[in-house]
């Protein structure tokens, strides 16, 4: 699990895949997070917009990420 620290208070699922560049553009984050492939907290989340906060664990295509 790799950690990914960020400076404000959340910051929304499609931005953070891009953020930790897993996912190219925009579209593709929407397409991914649309199709339920990509968890928080272990569960599938289809919310593009999601607060994604300290704690929180997002897993995508086999990689996972904790926000700290």
């Amino acid at each position: 699990m790799e950690e990914v620290k960020i400076t404000t208070e959340f910051i929304k699922l499609d931005q953070f895949l891009k953020f930790v560049n897993i996912i190219e553009s925009g579209g593709f984050a929407k397409q991914v997070i649309k199709d339920g492939l990509v968890s928080v907290n272990n569960e599938v989340c289809t919310m593009r917009g999601k607060k994604i906060r300290p704690g929180d664990i997002v897993e995508f295509d086999g990689n996972e990420f904790k926000v700290i």
